[in-house]
């Protein structure tokens, strides 16, 4: 920016007057203290000896000038007082592990793994630590495999029984490109790399969509950590993508057997991230040997995998019970078999044998069945995004899980011999309740709310694991969460609500699961009062079928901390509600959802908590379907938007998403299977336009907001981008930026950071 004057102007960001640009300023300070807050990922229980054990917490930090997360690992002694007093005692410092891809723990915490991705062909780091130092290092070549996938999702690293073998799973080799020169097509491999040569680009590879761009097939692999000597696993076809690996009980003495997750890719790799819906069965395969020796004989008869699921269209996350008789894993059934991209999950268990390698046609036992309709405060079915790796208490046969329950995060008990299932985390609390890790028969767990920062519980089983009936949770002083006293002092003035919103206009072909209430989170001011509400935002999720959970969001705690209340609803088609409530939107979405929401905004109004003059909306993906509805369908209600990644056209969409079976589901419901094409008809297209944001964009009156990924495979950045060019040739105040380096879910640390800050700047200057 050149200046004629004597002293250099400062930098301003475009168009902004000075009392936007002062927002700016006050704003972002305000919201990097909320972005600093630390998050805990993961945690690990290491050793247990009487009365004390040691706690390992894997933890993230966004570095805004780095532009990614910065990692470290936090250590505290557990000691259990005579009082029965539990004592955290914390190690001085963290220590930083920002190169480390993934770290797990030894069954027994004698030794850890610390894998290190590499790029550009380099080759992957395994490290091998004892508690006093490094013990050995190996380093594969990117000719074995690629990356080890680290996602949550394909992820799977395990450690044998004996603490030799580590299997996980990462990256298939990088398939020959054809080489050539300026003679043409060179045979062969080309040795001189200083000849006039180049490699082709070769075939195009399906990847699994959004976040898996450039990511190559997933396959599982075996390290022997005393030689470093990686093993691809056989028998597994070419088609099948794997994750989730664990290692089986041993079977004939010294055979060892892997169970695996696997997705075959069909016809075509529809996006996997956040789609449960796509079909996926237990596999079990042979391990590799190490040994030099020949195989004992009749071991070579048959090494492809078995697939132990083929009666049941989903499974995940599966679990070995401690004493190895039986397998337990998660299902998506509901998903699968609907169409619809997540839905209610069911718990299910195989019994194991010692004495017989795994067979197909085993015979699935269903633990806990999918709800369809939740009875009035009643359990509403599963709905877990991950299972410890070691979820079980002593008695060998009581899980551990969190799941959604309503618009809380609740931590659950499961008896996998009967399928009984407790909620164990305080009923009374309406606040988020996460589990960390096992302690023996104890929890550690992670508590939080919309407006208190998350805080370590630590749950005592009373009396003996079977009945596990009653458990004090006690509270941990920790300095992991720690925040500023401007925050701390900025949220002990607010509070929160959980409210049932009552379903309008119930109509005869709806289910009763469809016709109960459904839920809004109100945060607000203590000191609100009816005659000066503060300004609303209604926060909207995305899914449609995830949940609004009552848990910390820093972004969300930052505009309420702003003077904003906020209305965060999950509407009729969310999570946590039951199987029939989830079915109830497709087919109906931009029509039921958005009355939903208007029925909880009326309902707040009504209760004299919310101005109807002040009110905006933010929402990401569906969330942003919903706004850009909203701000068309009742133009008169909403003095601003915000739109993050925002689907605005379906007819748009459909052809260049990685889902477009999602867009087929929400606009036709049962009928999208049969309909579901890549080359949608005309009267597709007419459907899927009128069920669109941009059917209504006439009519919208909202300064709007949007925020865009340019790399996003889900949403892609053309459909935000005509929605914004309507508002524009309308006269609609609009403003778009755009990240030209962020997928779907806009979470790197600076976009992050810019996002929220422009959004509580575009609130601020439209709705205060």
């Amino acid at each position: 920016m050149e200046n004629s004057g004597a002293s250099p102007l400062k930098d301003t960001p475009v168009e902004l007057d000075a009392v936007s640009e002062e927002e700016y300023f006050s704003q972002s300070t305000l919201l990097k203290e909320f972005i600093e807050i630390p998050t805990i990922e993961k945690a690990w229980t290491l050793k247990s000896n009487i009365g004390s054990s040691q706690v390992m917490f894997s933890i993230n930090q966004p570095n805004l000038l780095e532009n990614k997360k910065r990692r470290y690992a936090s250590f505290s002694h557990i000691s259990k007082e005579k009082d029965d007093s539990v004592q955290f005692h914390w190690a001085a410092f963290p220590i930083e592990m920002d190169t480390a891809s993934l770290m797990v723990p030894s069954p027994s915490g004698s030794k850890l793994v610390v894998v290190r991705n590499a790029e550009n062909g380099s080759p992957t780091r395994f490290e091998i630590w004892s508690s006093s130092q490094m013990e050995r290092e190996f380093h594969v070549p990117s000719s074995i495999h690629g990356s080890v996938y680290s996602d949550g999702w394909f992820e799977g690293i395990s450690w044998n029984s004996d603490e030799t073998l580590i299997a996980y799973v990462a990256e298939d080799p990088v398939c020959a490109k054809p080489t050539f020169t300026c003679f043409g097509y060179e045979k062969g491999d080309c040795l001189d790399k200083d000849c006039n040569s180049w490699k082709g680009q070769g075939d195009w590879e399906e990847g699994w969509g959004e976040a898996y761009a450039g990511k190559r097939l997933p396959k599982p692999f075996v390290i022997n950590i005393n030689s470093g000597e990686v093993r691809a696993l056989d028998g597994i076809e070419k088609s099948v993508s794997v994750g989730q690996v664990i290692w089986a009980p041993p079977v004939k003495g010294s055979l060892q057997y892997l169970v695996f997750v696997g997705w075959p890719s069909g016809m075509r790799k529809l996006g996997i991230k956040y789609c449960t819906n796509r079909p996926c069965s237990l596999y079990a395969v042979r391990a590799p040997s190490f040994r030099s020796e020949p195989r004992l004989s009749g071991t070579d008869a048959n090494l492809s995998a078995v697939m132990l699921t083929e009666s049941i269209s989903s499974a995940y996350f599966p679990r070995f019970s401690p004493d190895g008789k039986f397998l337990v894993f998660l299902s998506s059934k509901s998903a699968v078999d609907s169409g619809a991209h997540n839905g209610t999950e069911s718990l299910h268990r195989i019994d194991w044998s010692f004495d017989a390698e795994p067979l197909p046609h085993n015979k699935i036992v269903d633990l806990v069945p999918v709800v369809m309709c939740a009875e009035d405060g009643g359990f509403p079915g599963l709905y877990c995004s991950n299972i410890l790796s070691t979820p079980w208490l002593s008695d060998g046969r009581t899980m551990i899980l969190s799941s959604a329950w309503g618009s809380t995060l609740v931590i659950l008990t499961v008896d996998v011999l009967r399928g009984d299932v407790s909620r164990i985390s305080p009923s009374t609390s309406e606040f988020s309740w996460d589990v960390l890790t096992l302690d023996g028969d104890n929890i550690i767990a992670i508590c939080s709310s919309p407006v208190d920062v998350p805080e370590i519980k630590y749950g005592c089983l009373v009396g003996n694991a079977s009945d596990n009936t009653s458990w004090n949770w006690l509270d941990i002083s920790s300095p992991i969460t720690k925040c500023s006293e401007k925050v701390r002092s900025l949220l002990s003035s607010k509070e929160f609500y959980i409210m049932p919103i009552p379903v309008r206009n119930v109509s005869e072909d709806l289910t009763r699961g469809a016709s109960k209430p459904y839920e809004a989170i109100f945060a607000s001011s203590k000191s609100k009062k009816h005659d000066a509400c503060d300004p609303l935002i209604v926060v909207l999720h995305g899914g449609p079928h995830c949940v609004s959970l009552s848990s910390f969001s820093k972004s969300s705690a930052f505009l309420c901390s702003l003077g904003f209340s906020l209305l965060i609803v999950s509407y009729r088609g969310s999570l946590g509600f039951g199987e029939e409530a989830v079915q109830s939107l497709p087919r109906r979405a931009g029509s039921q959802d958005v009355s939903d929401v208007l029925a909880a905004i009326d309902h707040v109004i009504g209760m004299g908590f919310a101005n109807p003059s002040k009110i905006a909306s933010v929402g990401i993906s569906h969330g942003g379907f919903l706004t850009t509805h909203l701000i068309g369908q009742a133009p008169e209600k909403f003095a601003a938007a915000a739109a993050r990644n925002p689907v605005c056209n379906l007819a748009l969409m459909v052809g260049t998403t990685d889902i477009p079976d999602w867009c087929y589901f929400e606009a036709f419901g049962s009928e999208a299977k049969s309909n579901f094409t890549a080359a949608p008809s005309a009267e597709h297209l007419a459907v899927f336009y009128k069920k669109s944001p941009i059917s209504h964009v006439s009519k919208v009156q909202a300064p709007t907001l949007m925020l865009l990924g340019s790399k996003d495979l889900r949403v892609p950045i053309t459909d935000g981008l005509q929605y914004a060019r309507a508002l524009q040739e309308k006269g609609v105040e609009v403003k778009v930026m755009t990240f030209p380096d962020d997928i779907h879910e806009l979470d790197r640390p600076r976009t992050d950071f810019e996002s929220f800050l422009n959004i509580g700047v575009w609130f601020k200057k439209y709705c205060s």
